[in-house]
C-alpha cells in the first residue's frame, strides 16, 4: 500500500460519546471454549469430571501448563502511577487502558490476557502479591508504572517469578524504536557503528532505548534530561543515570540539548519536552527523528521535515508510526511459545530485526515500520523470540545480555 493510500484510508477521529459508548462495561469478557448445554457437559467441565483434572494436577504438577489456560495466561499489571500522559491517575482510573492492552494481546498475539491494577506503589508488596497469584499465570506484563521504581520492579519481579516478565514501556518501545531506526539508517545509507545519537528523557523509554541501541551497535548515544546532558561527574544523578553515564557520551559533551544536538545524525525524543527549530538545525543532513511524545511530539513532523530525511512520530495520523503494539504481542507469543522464562536481549533484537526486515522492498522514508494492523507482524516477531530462544539453549551458547545493566534488562 501506498503512502498516498495509507493516508486515504486513514479512519475519521471517533467522538467522545462513541468513546464512552465503546468503553461501557468494560472492554473484555470470559467466553468458554465448550459448550455447558447439558447434564453431561457441566460433568465434563465442572464436578465431578473436574475433580479428576484437580487431582491430576496435585500428582503431577507439570499438567497445568496443558490442562489450564494459566501457562499461557498474560497478567497486565500497573500501579496507575505513569498511565498514557496522564502521569498518577491510580490504579482504578487506569483499568480502562489495562484491559484495553489485554485486548491487544488477544487482537494481535493470541494470547488470553487479563488486566491486574494494584492498590500500593511498594515494590515490596506487589513482589510479594505476583509470588502468591504465581499459579494462576503464565507471564507478567508491567505497564504505566512510573521511572525510577520501574526498573526495580521489573528487576525484582524477573528474579522471582519463573516466567516472562517485560515492562512493555521500557522494551516494547525500545524493540520498535531499533526496528525503525535500522530502517532509517539503511535509507540515510549509515552504518550504527557510525551513528551518533541523542536521546531526550531518561526516564523507563530512554534508559530502555540507550541499552538496546549500544546492545545493537549504536556508535555513539547521548541521553538528556529535563537538566540537560548526562555526563559523569554531572552532580545529582541517580543511580541508574550515573550507571549510563559511564557508557553513553564518550566525548563527554555536556551543556542542554541543543549542544548535544550539534552534529548528531538521530535525535529520539521520549520525554514531554519541546525542540525548538533551531536546535535541530544543528544535527547533520540528512537526519533522523523521532518525536514519540503523544499526543504532542517535541517537534511536529511538518517542522523536522525540513531539517530530516525521515520522521517518526508515536501517532497514527502520521506516517512511521512508533506503535508498541508491533512488538509486545510477539514477543510474548514468542517466549511463551518457546517455553522461555526470561525474555532476554538477544531476543528483543531479533524481534526488531524481524519487524525491520518486514517493511521489505516497500522502504522508503515515509514507511520505516509495518502497519500496526499487518497480520504478519506478531508471527514474524514470535517466530524470531522463538529462534532467538533456541540459540540460547544451543551448546556453547551464551545468555550474557547486551548494554550495561543486567538489572535493567528484561
Amino acid at each position: 500500500m501506498s503512502t498516498n493510500d495509507r493516508a486515504a484510508t486513514a479512519p475519521t477521529a471517533p467522538t467522545t460519546d462513541e468513546i464512552f459508548a465503546a468503553h461501557e462495561g468494560g472492554k473484555l469478557s470470559v467466553e468458554t471454549t465448550m459448550p455447558l448445554d447439558s447434564t453431561r457437559a457441566l460433568s465434563i467441565a465442572y464436578t465431578p469430571g473436574v475433580a479428576q483434572v484437580s487431582r491430576a494436577i496435585h500428582e503431577t504438577p507439570q499438567l497445568q501448563a496443558t490442562h489450564t489456560w494459566a501457562d499461557r495466561l498474560v497478567v497486565v499489571l500497573s500501579d496507575g502511577t505513569a498511565v498514557l500522559g496522564l502521569g498518577d491517575i491510580g490504579p482504578a482510573a487506569s483499568l480502562p487502558v489495562m484491559e484495553g492492552k489485554s485486548a491487544l494481546f488477544k487482537a494481535f498475539g493470541g494470547l488470553n490476557s487479563i488486566p491486574l491494577v494494584i492498590d500500593t506503589n511498594d515494590v515490596d508488596e506487589i513482589v510479594e502479591t505476583m509470588v502468591r497469584l504465581r499459579p494462576s499465570f503464565g507471564a507478567v506484563n508491567l505497564e504505566d508504572v512510573a521511572a525510577p521504581r520501574c526498573f526495580e520492579l521489573e528487576a525484582r519481579l524477573i528474579e522471582a517469578l519463573d516466567c516472562p516478565v517485560m515492562h512493555d514501556d521500557q522494551h516494547g518501545t525500545a524493540v520498535v524504536v531499533l526496528a525503525a531506526l535500522t530502517n532509517a539508517a539503511r535509507v540515510t545509507e549509515r552504518e550504527f557503528a557510525s551513528i551518533r545519537v541523542v536521546i531526550a528523557g531518561a526516564g523507563a523509554a530512554g534508559i530502555a532505548v540507550t541499552e538496546i541501541l549500544l546492545g545493537a551497535g549504536v556508535g555513539e548515544v547521548i541521553l538528556t534530561d529535563s537538566r540537560g546532558v548526562i555526563h559523569e561527574g554531572r552532580e545529582g544523578l541517580s543511580e541508574i543515570k550515573t550507571q549510563y553515564a559511564q557508557c553513553t557520551n564518550r566525548r563527554q559533551v555536556s551543556g542542554q540539548l541543543a549542544e548535544a544536538l550539534d552534529g548528531a545524525d538521530v535525535f529520539i525524543g521520549v520525554s514531554s519536552s519541546r525542540v525548538p527549530e533551531e536546535e535541530l538545525a544543528r544535527m547533520n543532513d540528512r537526519a533522523i527523528v523521532f518525536a514519540l511524545s503523544n499526543p504532542d511530539p517535541e517537534v511536529m513532523p511538518e517542522v523536522a521535515k525540513r531539517h530530516a530525511a525521515v520522521v517518526a512520530t508515536g501517532r497514527s495520523d502520521y506516517p512511521n508510526q512508533i506503535n508498541n503494539v508491533l512488538a509486545f504481542p510477539g514477543i510474548f507469543r514468542g517466549a511463551l511459545d518457546a517455553g522461555a522464562r526470561r525474555i532476554t536481549q538477544e531476543m528483543k533484537i531479533a524481534a526488531a530485526t524481524a519487524l525491520a526486515d518486514l517493511v521489505g522492498d516497500e522502504l522508503t522514508p515515509e514507511h520505516i515500520v509495518p502497519s500496526p494492523l499487518d497480520a504478519r507482524v506478531a508471527p514474524a516477531v514470535a517466530r524470531a523470540v522463538m529462534d532467538a530462544a533456541a540459540a540460547a539453549k544451543a551448546p556453547g551458547a551464551t545468555a550474557a545480555a547486551h548494554g550495561v545493566s543486567a538489572e535493567v534488562s528484561a
